[in-house]
């Protein structure tokens, strides 16, 4: 063999061996590249999932503060309209009130109420007190009942009240008392029973 072939020969072999040493680093680096991107990868997707989570998080608890406050505004508003209802509802009853003081079944009320009272007294004495616009009707309940009556210095809508103060005992039959009473107590309750 000449030595041309042989170094041809020894330039193939040192060619082949250097492509081959060239293709594995090259490999090798692709490899190393490879796994950095895949590693890049995998750290973007963890990062975009706890990005997805966090902002999940904040949209529910947006959300939550939203539907708060609205419930919160619909109860204020609805106790608001409820208020308004109440006091229409009593500014009825005091309308019904003043058209049942005008009727026969008042005065028997009154007679009634002026009976318990003194009954309820005993042998105590009793001061009854009358409404002042009950004032005209004070003759015709005193003669129905033989007691003296009092024209209160205090209005309270009609009915009666008596103090035995030997007992310390108000009894207090007005409507301004009762009225109060019921709107102290009325409420509103909703389909299921509840407030």
């Amino acid at each position: 063999m000449t030595l041309e072939e042989k170094l041809a020969q020894m330039q193939s072999a040192s060619m082949e061996q250097a492509r081959a040493e060239g293709n594995a680093i090259i490999d090798s680096h692709r490899e190393a590249l490879e796994k950095v991107f895949e590693d890049h990868k995998a750290e973007a997707l963890r990062q975009a999932e706890t990005r997805i989570k966090a902002e999940t998080t904040n949209a529910r608890l947006s959300l939550n503060q939203a539907v708060a406050k609205s419930q919160l505004e619909i109860k204020r508003q609805q106790g608001k309209v409820q208020q308004e209802l109440k006091d229409k509802i009593f500014e009825e009853a005091e309308s019904l009130v003043d058209d049942y003081m005008k009727t026969e079944a008042y005065n028997d009320f009154l007679i009634r109420c002026i009976r318990q009272a003194v009954h309820y007294a005993g042998e105590d004495p009793v001061v009854i007190y009358i409404n002042p616009s009950d004032e005209k009707k004070r003759s015709d309940l005193e003669d129905a009942t033989r007691v003296h009556l009092t024209i209160s210095a205090e209005d309270f809508i009609g009915g009666v009240r008596a103090v035995i103060r030997s007992r310390n005992i108000l009894i207090d039959n007005s409507f301004k008392t009762q009225l109060r009473n019921e709107y102290d107590k009325f409420m509103f309750l909703g389909g299921d029973g509840i407030a």
